[in-house]
């Protein structure tokens, strides 16, 4: 059974930083690239980061330059960085394999002062 479960949301301030993880199993996890996603109230699922197997990564334009996906292969788990957060960054992020093929719960992330 693949399960991906999603840590590390909650309350920060505008300007913060906040380390999200998600923790895989049920899959080969260093032969997958993982994603990073998020959905704010009445908004769509959006893609914020990608990986791949071999460590590339790509971002979205709203996040680039603030947030950073990483992986750590031997804890099977792959990790979203966020810095210099804003309010618009507030949303439920969930963690999915590249294809989309499977997703975690997702975690609440709230930017407020």
């Amino acid at each position: 059974q693949v399960r991906l479960v999603e840590s590390g949301g909650g309350l920060v301030q505008p300007g913060g930083s906040l380390r999200l993880s998600c923790a895989a199993s049920g899959i080969i996890f260093s032969a997958r690239g993982m994603a990073w996603y998020r959905q704010a109230p009445g908004k769509q699922r959006v893609l914020v980061a990608r990986i791949t197997s071999d460590g590339s990564t790509n971002y979205a334009d709203s996040v680039k330059g603030r947030f950073a996906i990483s992986r750590d292969n031997a804890k099977n788990t792959v990790y979203l960085w966020m810095n210099r957060l804003k309010p618009e960054d507030t949303a439920v992020y969930y963690c999915t394999t590249w294809d989309t093929a499977y997703w975690g719960q997702g975690t609440q992330v709230t930017v407020s002062s």
